[in-house]
C-alpha cells in the first residue's frame, strides 16, 4: 500500500524555522510531482510548494523567499525548509503526490492529488 509519512512539525515563535520531511512508502512508480499543502482551521487546503521530477520548483506567493522544497534521492525523502515563519503559517501541513501531468497548476487544484500524507502540525506563535 502506497503512503506518505510526514514528520518535523512543531511549535515555534515567529521568525523561527522548521524543516518538514516526507518519506514515500510502497510506491510502484515515480510521481511526476511531489508537493506540500497546508490547511488552517476553517480554511480550505492550499498549495505551498511542489517539485517536479526534473527538479523544477513552484511556490505559493505567500511563502516565496521563505520556504524551500527539495529532495534527497539517496534518502528517498522530500523536505520543506521553512524560515522566517509567521503566525499565518500555522496549519496542518500535508505531503502529497501527483502521478501524471507534471506540476503545472497543481498548487491551485489540490483535487488533482493522488495521495496525501496524514499531516504534521505547524504552530507559529507571535
Amino acid at each position: 500500500q502506497m503512503q506518505l509519512v510526514e514528520s518535523g512539525g512543531g511549535s515555534v515563535q515567529a521568525g523561527g524555522s522548521l524543516r518538514l520531511s516526507c518519506v514515500p512508502y510502497g510506491y510502484t512508480y515515480s510521481p511526476d510531482c511531489m508537493g506540500w499543502f497546508r490547511q488552517a482551521p476553517g480554511k480550505e487546503r492550499e498549495g505551498v510548494a511542489n517539485i517536479a521530477s526534473d527538479g523544477s520548483t513552484t511556490y505559493a506567493d505567500s511563502v516565496k523567499g521563505r520556504f524551500t522544497i527539495f529532495r534527497e534521492n539517496a534518502k528517498n525523502t522530500l523536505y520543506l525548509q521553512m524560515h522566517s515563519l509567521k503566525p499565518e503559517d500555522t496549519a496542518m501541513y500535508f505531503c502529497a503526490s501527483k502521478r501524471w501531468g507534471g506540476c503545472q497548476g497543481w498548487l491551485n487544484w489540490p483535487v488533482l492529488t493522488n495521495y496525501w500524507g496524514q499531516g504534521t502540525q505547524v504552530t507559529v506563535s507571535s
